[in-house]
């Protein structure tokens, strides 16, 4: 979270709180009047780069922004929990450690769109309990299958070595 400095104005008109008896945390006087009272503002970036004022919650959930969401390869099902604001790089890499399929041999599909790695999940539409789909990247799927027959096929030599 950034902290930002905004410019405060002060008018004797602006009467805040209960006769100047008490300040609430955050919140300061201005000016020779004890009964005017500003609030700080807070400042968050939000992940799409827009600078908006932060909300002030009353409750403080634990898990708060987390969604589930269901994972599909072709055999089986996986209920991954994961923040709303994570991208679907960071699902693939959590993806990694539950198939053993690395992120860079994963292609993750949303509403029939396959998306890259630095998309984010709530930018996207991603909500709880939605569904993605996750495909192996066939160009890696046949480089592996290349390397296994290289691997049991035996090389011969191609040439014989005569001794006189």
């Amino acid at each position: 979270m950034m902290k930002l400095k905004s410019k405060r104005f002060c008018r004797g008109s602006f009467k805040f709180g209960n006769g100047g008896n008490s300040v609430k945390g955050g919140e300061k006087r201005c000016g020779n009047n004890d009964n005017t009272i500003i609030s700080e503002i807070k400042w968050e970036l939000r992940p799409g780069g827009m600078l908006v004022q932060k909300r002030e919650t009353s409750f403080s959930s634990v898990g708060e922004g987390m969604i589930t969401v269901r994972v599909s390869t072709v055999s089986e099902c996986h209920d991954v929990s994961i923040e709303s604001t994570s991208t679907f790089g960071e699902l693939k890499m959590i993806l990694s450690l539950i198939t053993s399929l690395e992120p860079r041999e994963q292609r993750l599909l949303f509403k029939g769109k396959e998306r890259e790695d630095d998309e984010y999940l709530h930018m996207v539409g991603v909500k709880d309990k939605d569904k993605v789909l996750l495909l192996e990247d066939p160009a890696i799927k046949e480089m592996k299958k290349l390397h296994r027959l290289a691997g049991t096929q035996q090389i011969g030599t191609p040439y014989c070595t005569i001794s006189v």
